[in-house]
């Protein structure tokens, strides 16, 4: 059965996904790369920029489950471009010709352009769509692999409210950020659907995993 997961998902210790005044130059915004350093520090980490090295351990052992079985990706507008980039008609992403998704990607937004073939296996799709509703597409598209919710928070919080994600990973992140976009605002209760684990690492985050019971 297709699962919903959400891998390596970072929030400060207030609890913020991203910070405030994301630009071209600062796409997580006052937050700068402070809370993916623990990621970018580990194996996974520094292939996704064709170096090698990286560390092995805890943090590593979770970064690693962010690619395996996953056969469509789902992400809000603000993590495919910065604010404004939907009047750029040439604006492709972040990641250049290659991006790291290599399947379906659907980008979830209020103005849908065409589609977007890029080297690798990913074709972005960009849908204004419910949650629901765009994870019906996204499994389709799937071919009985798991769906991955990449973010931003807002996203990944939206599809939380509607009960839709099995397989939730959030690194808590030993950083203060005070203002940015929240992810568990509205969720009360949420830890009720499901069974957490929390694990410790070594450099100083801590790996939250919800799996969902109900």
């Amino acid at each position: 059965m297709t699962r919903t997961r959400v891998h390596n998902f970072s929030i400060s210790l207030d609890g913020f996904g991203t910070g405030e005044n994301l630009s071209l130059d600062e796409p997580f915004g006052h937050a700068g790369h402070r809370m993916h350093q623990w990621m970018f520090a580990t194996r996974f980490g520094t292939a996704l920029f064709g170096r090698e090295g990286g560390s092995s351990g805890i943090d590593d052992a979770f970064a690693q489950q962010h690619e395996p079985g996953i056969g469509a990706e789902i992400m809000g507008a603000g993590k495919f471009g910065p604010p404004g980039w939907q009047d750029d008609a040439d604006w492709t992403g972040w990641w250049g010709p290659n991006p790291p998704f290599h399947t379906p990607t659907f980008v979830l937004t209020h103005r849908p352009r065409p589609s977007i073939e890029m080297e690798g296996g990913t074709t972005f799709h960009f849908l204004d769509a419910s949650p629901a509703e765009a994870l019906r597409v996204a499994q389709e598209a799937a071919g009985g692999r798991d769906v991955r919710i990449g973010g931003g928070p807002t996203v990944v919080r939206d599809f939380l409210a509607a009960g839709l994600i099995d397989h939730l990973h959030v690194v808590q992140v030993p950083i203060l950020l005070g203002r940015g976009v929240r992810l568990w605002d509205g969720l009360e209760g949420l830890e009720a659907d499901y069974a957490v684990e929390v694990v410790s690492s070594p450099s100083g985050v801590t790996h939250l995993t919800f799996d969902r019971t109900t």
